[in-house]
């Protein structure tokens, strides 16, 4: 979809993008040909995404992958989308002629009308064997793919557009500026395998700030056992409560201090040491030794 066909399907249906929404779109096809090879499709896969807009990242999906799970808070481009793509109102879906695969198959689209981060709340599902490929809306971006990061069946690729400050955030390490709760509850699971930036001149409106899109990769094996995780997000919550102060004492409203002191001499930790300097690995053993 081109800039001039978006600005003019906008104005013919009377669509004002609101940016309480985080109403970006990619129009660029050079753009999204590359987001889409990022993710490395198959005819096998299913992809979830999340803020379809007007659907331009949404046909290259269906082109490469068998089933697509998209999720658009606003109805005026729900209602655009079931036109375009031929999609019934009961979200279960038959798609278009042209959309038909060279295999002769045709991909599946499930449409549904809600705001994302309530739906994943609200149906828990088994996105083990999926991807998510998504230019996030940036207002709840974050959550949504800590959301996702954090369930127990999660995504085995996530490969989302985002703003740059988050984006840093996903890849910071110890002790760098950006790192903090979100870096760590995503790189528990997940693995920056590659980002690159997309001009503002690529979206409309073009959006004031920088845009990334970052790779995420499932590891594999993870670092702790699922049956681990509510206490990994417990310690690191607690220990950037409050950033300038010691870590150890801020862990003493949940441990006793005998046992997080043994904790902290057995890793080596300063008892003074602030969290912005302790690594993954380190949390991660520090979980193990708390749990």
């Amino acid at each position: 979809m081109k800039l001039s066909e978006m600005r003019e399907l906008l104005t013919a249906r009377g669509i004002q993008l609101t940016k309480s929404l985080g109403q970006n779109f990619l129009h660029d096809a050079n753009q999204l040909r590359r987001i889409v090879k990022a993710a490395e499709l198959s005819k096998a896969d299913k992809v979830l995404e999340i803020g379809p807009g007007l659907g331009p990242l949404t046909g290259f999906l269906l082109q490469n992958a068998g089933e697509v799970l998209a999720i658009e808070k606003d109805a005026r481009l729900v209602e655009f989308l079931r036109e375009r793509f031929n999609v019934g109102q009961a979200s279960s879906l038959s798609l278009s002629r042209n959309e038909k695969l060279e295999t002769g198959r045709m991909p599946v689209l499930r449409l549904f009308h809600a705001d994302a981060l309530e739906f994943l709340k609200r149906e828990p599902r088994d996105w083990s064997d999926w991807k998510l490929v998504a230019n996030l809306p940036y207002s709840v971006a974050s959550p949504i793919l800590v959301e996702l990061a954090q369930s127990p069946q999660r995504p085995r690729r996530m490969v989302a557009t985002l703003q740059l400050e988050v984006a840093r955030r996903l890849m910071a390490k110890s002790d760098d500026e950006d790192y903090g709760i979100l870096t760590l509850l995503i790189q528990l699971d997940y693995e920056a395998r590659e980002w690159f930036k997309i001009p503002a001149s690529c979206f409309f409106p073009e959006p004031d700030v920088d845009s990334t899109c970052v790779v995420l990769e499932r590891r594999a094996p993870p670092f702790l056992p699922e049956i681990h995780h509510k206490t990994f997000v417990k310690i690191v919550k607690r220990a950037f409560s409050q950033r300038r102060k010691m870590m150890l004492k801020l862990l003493r409203e949940d441990w006793p201090a005998e046992k997080l002191e043994q904790a902290f001499k057995e890793l080596k930790l300063p008892p003074q040491e602030r969290a912005e300097k302790l690594n993954l690995e380190q949390f991660v053993k520090l979980t193990e030794k708390l749990q």
